[in-house]
């Protein structure tokens, strides 16, 4: 009976992931079809598969679609990468931005573009350094014979100062060499294009790949330290492997888009309330709701005071801060 009742439930959570499948291929074609120009879906599909040599295919090859698979990867990334960080450190308001790890990889970025441009391919490792450094000074300070809730939130949120303060600092030093400095610190899409998708994607493959093969082990690390113990997990490796992929994750995304906010935070709540905490099923989940999220986020961005475009971040900040004191006094309510 327990087992037809698990299948039964596998079942329905595939079928919810098919649905979400569905809304996010909407989403990406309602990306690339509105903006000042509006491209009909029919013509959005002959552009892409049957004409090589008109002004919508140039629009969608060379504007539209590098953009919106950009939007698409980023969204994954960090959905993703918060995901992680709130199952390792099991806290619901641990996300890449609010605890540091953006600003980590945001300080190593900088770092390369303006005092070492000429290496500028090296931005995603820089920014993945950065990332896993901060990441893992932040777990250091909360840690006390275990990772406090409350100490984590501190640590984060005072590194990520320290962080912002250097990013700060260079922009004050070499105002010259940060004329994008504004949307980097938002979180921005404008302008991206295929260089910027292939710079991206090698990273977030390997961050993905490596992520989706290990649900089990973060299932198991959610039970506790001891419980996890006790059922052969070795604890500190297993924490230590999933912040790199977090890191690796946030990292990437942040070297193309710059400082996207409450992505992190959001998706991955969302997603749990859709299809629950099995992270076999949640980390698709949140894969595909992020990627659904960020461009939609980014059209309305390009929409909103058409022809001028406010950094998709804006969108996202908006959406995203209430969504962070709903969860602070839901907290707050359960520890009454």
């Amino acid at each position: 009976m327990m087992v037809m009742k698990n299948k039964t439930s596998s079942s329905i959570k595939v079928f919810v992931l098919l649905i979400l499948l569905a809304i996010c291929i909407v989403s990406f074609f309602i990306s690339i079809g509105k903006g000042s120009l509006d491209i009909s879906f029919q013509e959005v599909i002959k552009a892409i598969f049957i004409e090589d040599d008109t002004v919508n295919h140039r629009i969608i090859f060379n504007v539209r679609l590098p953009r919106t698979l950009v939007a698409g990867l980023v969204g994954i990334c960090l959905g993703v990468s918060g995901a992680i960080l709130q199952g390792v450190m099991r806290n619901p308001l641990a996300a890449p931005n609010i605890i540091g790890v953006s600003s980590g990889a945001g300080l190593m970025a900088y770092i390369i573009l303006i005092l070492f441009p000429k290496y500028y391919y090296l931005v995603p490792i820089g920014a993945f350094v950065g990332a896993l450094f901060a990441t893992l000074l932040i777990y250091l300070l909360a840690w006390k014979n275990g990772v406090n809730p409350m100490r984590l939130i501190l640590a984060g949120v005072a590194v990520s100062s320290l962080l912002g303060a250097g990013i700060s600092s260079l922009m004050t030093l070499f105002p010259d060499k940060v004329a994008g400095a504004v949307g980097f610190m938002v979180g921005g899409l404008s302008a991206r294009t295929w260089p910027d998708f292939n710079i991206l994607w090698p990273y977030a493959l390997l961050g993905l790949v490596l992520t989706f093969l290990f649900p089990k082990k973060l299932n198991i690390l959610m039970l506790g330290d001891e419980i996890a113990t006790g059922l052969g997990l070795n604890v500190e490796r297993t924490r230590l492997m999933f912040i790199a992929f977090a890191a690796l994750l946030a990292a990437s995304a942040v070297s193309v888009v710059g400082l996207l906010g409450f992505v992190g935070l959001i998706v991955p709540h969302t997603a749990r309330l859709i299809i629950g905490s099995d992270y076999r099923y949640l980390f698709p989940a949140t894969a595909i709701l992020g990627a659904t999220v960020v461009m939609l986020c980014d059209t309305i961005a390009r929409l909103v005071f058409d022809p001028v475009e406010i950094p998709v971040g804006i969108v996202m900040s908006l959406l995203g801060a209430p969504f962070f004191l709903f969860l602070l006094r839901e907290r707050k309510s359960m520890e009454r």
